[in-house]
């Protein structure tokens, strides 16, 4: 299920785009798994939709949620290949997104935070990216960079900075913070 508020109800193939993002294995293989069977909601100020072109536009102060799962852009462009997949590009100053992991080792699950200018997700190759002045958070590791890419088919992660900036330059750098683990109790 779908809601929109303050859209039109006449765009169902718009909102089932938009919805796609938030149900596609790329995004929601880093929430919960209860994420997946949960509605999600989307909030705009405007929204407009070009069938032909496959390709629905979401403005002004967009909210995705979905379970745990919460996106804020200024703007969100989802286009749809023919075969049903999609690519979302959300746009902001900055695009943050918020997102609670299954528990693991019966510790409750991580929340992961992270932010860009621009967040692009593709559901075909789940694979999500992060442009301009990027940083993921994990509990309580950080890595900052200009560009984050992240393959879900392989857990492949990766950090770059700036192209073309200088190496002594904050721009020039990649920056992580990662906390010691605690070890297991012996019994």
């Amino acid at each position: 299920m779908i809601l929109l508020r303050g859209m039109p109800q006449c765009a169902p193939v718009a909102a089932s785009l938009a919805a796609m993002i938030l149900l596609s294995p790329a995004f929601s293989a880093l929430a919960e798994k209860s994420d997946r069977d949960q509605p999600t909601r989307i909030e705009a100020s405007r929204m407009s939709s070009d069938d032909t072109k496959r390709m629905s536009i979401f403005e002004g102060g967009v909210v995705l949620t979905k379970g745990t799962v919460v996106v804020r852009a200024d703007r969100i462009v989802v286009h749809q290949d023919a075969e049903g997949f999609q690519v979302a590009t959300a746009t902001g100053k900055p695009v943050r997104f918020r997102q609670k992991g299954d528990p693991k080792g019966g510790k409750e699950g991580v929340w992961t935070d992270g932010e860009a200018l621009e967040v692009r997700i593709d559901d075909r190759n789940e694979r999500i990216e992060l442009f301009q002045r990027a940083r993921v958070t994990r509990d309580q590791d950080v890595v900052n960079g200009e560009y984050i890419f992240l393959d879900q088919r392989t857990d492949f992660f990766s950090v770059s900075a700036a192209k073309g900036a200088a190496p002594t330059s904050p721009e020039g750098r990649v920056k992580a913070v990662i906390q010691p683990k605690s070890k297991p109790e012996s019994k």
